[in-house]
């Protein structure tokens, strides 16, 4: 049996504050240390053991891999990180309120903009100070590879290549990986492992700092999905990912 754990990033500064964060590079709050130290101390008791992990280039999810592997007493593993598994580039939208969003486009534009299968949000200009040609952990991408905006197709499109040909290669050779990355780069990889439709991604929503478990058998047939800890507390966490712009 092989065993991938996905964990979204603990909640950022501006998850708190309920902004659009995309490619922004920002650090965790106070309360996403402690959902990432929890995740390590959880993934601990269930007796994981990584050789091997990987994470984006933001710091948000670095922070939260570092944390869980301080916690598991395992920092001396090999991690890496790609900027394919960045969280979906919002464009125009970063740094925005999305409850203010909401009520300027209305809720069921901004739902399309953050749960969407192909409706990206307005494109940022080449002069934009937020464009990511500007920093330099960037300055090895093509112009091409450097998005404006992203849909979750465009996730996946990018995605996808390192899943084949870094990561599920690294998954034959390990019994447990661990990723830790963005709420739309690991719904772009669910979507794929369990081959969701267009329709079942738009409502499916990844709390940040729980533990989402995949099993696969030996083949990397997969078998199983579950998050770990208590099902009540997580569906809460999902709604309220959920009703971000709702102002609930």
């Amino acid at each position: 049996m092989k065993r991938l754990v996905l964990v979204r990033h603990g909640q950022s500064e501006w998850n708190k504050e309920n902004r659009f964060t995309g490619w922004k590079d920002v650090s965790l709050s106070d309360q996403g240390i402690k959902e990432a130290i929890k995740a390590g101390q959880i993934l601990k008791k269930e007796g994981f053991q990584f050789k091997l992990a990987y994470t984006s280039y933001l710091t948000r999810a670095i922070k939260t891999l570092w944390l869980i592997l301080e916690e598991m007493d395992m920092m001396w593993i090999e991690e890496r990180k790609s900027w394919r598994l960045n969280e979906k580039h919002y464009g125009t939208l970063q740094g925005l309120n999305k409850m203010e969003t909401a009520q300027k486009y209305g809720p069921d534009m901004v739902l399309l903009w953050r749960r969407s299968f192909a409706t990206p949000p307005e494109a940022l200009t080449a002069d934009d100070e937020r464009n990511p040609r500007l920093e330099a952990r960037y300055a090895d991408l093509t112009t091409d590879e450097l998005p404006m905006t992203e849909s979750l197709k465009e996730v996946i499109d990018r995605l996808l290549p390192y899943w084949e040909m870094e990561i599920k290669p690294a998954l034959h050779e390990n019994k447990d990986l661990l990723i830790t990355a963005h709420g739309n780069s690991l719904r772009a990889l669910v979507m794929h492992l369990k081959d969701m439709s267009k329709e079942e991604i738009l409502g499916f929503n990844i709390p940040t700092g729980v533990p989402y478990v995949f099993e696969f058998d030996d083949d990397l047939n997969f078998v199983k999905d579950y998050f770990i800890g208590d099902p009540e507390e997580i569906k809460e966490l999902m709604e309220k990912v959920a009703n971000q712009a709702k102002g609930k």
